[in-house]
C-alpha cells in the first residue's frame, strides 16, 4: 500500500499550532477541538467505529475519535452548516450527497470536501429465522409499502393483497425514517424501480416530476410500515419476536445477526456478499464517508484516521468480517488516491452520478 497521507506532526507545538488554525475559523464559538468528530449513517456508524477502535491502538497519541449515529440526512445537515470545532470533521452516508445538500455545504462556505467510497452494502429485507418467507420484487414492495400505489388508495392489508402467490399475512413492516440513507435508498432503489415499471407513472414522470416523486416514495402511514428511527438492531429485535413481520436494514445487520433472521430473496436473488458484490442483488449500493479539507489542517489525526479507512477495507480486512462488502481493486485504487492527494469533490462529480 503506498505511504499515507502526510498528518499533523506529533508533537505538543504542531497540535498547538492545530488547535490555533481551526479557532480562527470557528465562527460560531464553540473553541478549539483536538479529536476526529464524526456524524451520520446509522448504517456506516458499527463501521466507522471499528475503524475508529483500530486508529486509537495505532495511534495512541491521538484521542479517540467521537463516532455519532445521526442518521445520513441529519449528519450532512450537520456537516454543512460551516467550518469550525462546533461542527463535525466527517460525515458517513449510506448513500451519495446530493446536489442541494453540496450546495448548502458551498454556501456556509464547506467549499472542500472529500469524497470517499468506503464499499458496499445492500438494502436486506429479512424476516426471522422461522418466519414468514417472501419472493419479493420492486413491484411487490412498492404495492405494498406506498402510500398511494400509482396514484391510487392503498388498500391491501395482507401480502397476497398484491401478489396471489405470496401469502395471505398482514402487511407490516419495520423499517428506517425518512432521515436514513437506508430509506433515501430504498425509495431510489426499490419503490421507485417498482413504480415506475406501470407506463401510466413513466408518462407522469414527464409531465409532473414533483407529483410522481411522490407517488413513487411516499410510503404509507397506516401502520403497514412502522419508522423505527435510527435503531436496526431494534429492527432485528421487532421481527425476531413477530415471525410474521419483515425488517429493513443494511445487509451488514442481517449478516450480524444471521443466527436470529433470514433474508429475503428480491427477484429470486439473495441478499448475500457476492450477490452485492456484483450488484446482481437490486438493493445493492454504495457507502461513502465525507470530510472537510480545511479540518485537515487542524484536527489532530483526522489524516490518520482517513489514513485507518483506507486499511481497512479490502476484502480480507476487518471491515468486511462484520458485514461490509468491499469495492473492486479498480474502485478501492481510486478512493485511496483521493486519501492519499486529498482530492475534493465537484459539482461536475455529482452530475456525472
Amino acid at each position: 500500500m503506498p505511504a499515507p497521507i502526510t498528518t499533523i506532526a506529533r508533537t505538543g507545538v504542531a497540535l498547538a499550532l492545530a488547535a490555533l488554525t481551526l479557532s480562527a475559523c470557528d465562527s460560531g464559538g464553540g473553541g478549539a477541538r483536538n479529536s476526529v468528530h464524526a456524524v451520520g449513517s446509522s448504517t456506516v456508524y458499527p463501521f466507522a467505529k471499528l475503524v475508529a477502535e483500530s486508529f486509537s491502538r495505532s495511534n495512541t497519541d491521538f484521542r479517540s475519535p467521537l463516532i455519532e449515529s445521526t442518521g445520513t440526512g441529519n449528519g450532512i445537515q450537520l456537516f454543512c452548516k460551516g467550518l469550525g470545532s462546533n461542527t463535525p470533521d466527517m460525515v458517513n452516508a449510506s448513500r451519495r450527497m446530493k446536489a442541494s445538500e453540496f450546495e448548502r455545504c458551498l454556501a456556509n462556505k464547506v467549499d472542500e470536501i472529500i469524497e470517499l467510497q468506503v464499499g458496499l452494502d445492500g438494502i436486506a429485507f429479512a424476516s426471522s429465522q422461522d418466519g414468514i418467507m417472501l419472493n419479493l420484487s420492486p413491484r411487490t414492495v412498492y404495492e405494498a409499502l406506498a402510500a398511494s400505489p400509482y396514484g391510487r388508495e392503498q388498500t391491501a392489508k395482507t401480502w397476497a393483497d398484491v401478489d396471489p402467490a405470496l401469502p395471505a399475512d398482514p402487511i407490516l413492516v419495520y423499517g428506517p425514517p425518512s432521515t436514513s440513507g437506508t430509506r433515501d435508498a430504498l425509495k431510489e432503489l426499490v419503490l421507485e424501480v417498482g413504480c415506475a415499471s406501470n407506463p401510466e407513472m413513466a408518462a407522469l414522470k414527464k409531465s409532473d416530476e414533483n407529483r410522481y416523486k411522490q407517488v413513487c416514495t411516499e410510503v404509507r402511514d397506516d401502520g403497514g410500515y412502522v419508522d423505527q428511527g435510527e435503531q436496526d438492531n431494534l429492527i432485528v429485535q421487532k421481527i425476531e419476536s413477530n415471525p410474521r413481520a419483515v425488517g429493513i436494514f443494511g445487509f451488514s445487520y442481517l449478516d450480524e445477526n444471521a443466527d436470529k433472521v433470514q433474508g429475503l430473496p428480491m427477484n429470486g436473488v439473495q441478499p448475500t456478499y457476492d450477490n452485492i458484490a456484483s450488484f446482481a442483488y437490486p438493493g445493492a449500493r454504495p457507502l461513502y464517508v465525507y470530510v472537510k479539507k480545511a479540518h485537515m489542517r487542524a484536527i489532530p489525526g483526522l489524516g490518520a484516521y482517513m489514513d485507518e479507512w483506507a486499511k481497512s477495507w479490502k476484502k480480507d480486512g476487518p471491515l468486511a468480517r462484520i458485514g461490509m462488502v468491499a469495492m473492486t481493486p479498480e474502485a478501492m485504487e481510486a478512493n485511496l488516491r483521493k486519501v492519499r492527494e486529498q482530492i475534493v469533490l465537484t459539482r461536475e462529480d455529482l452530475a456525472a452520478d
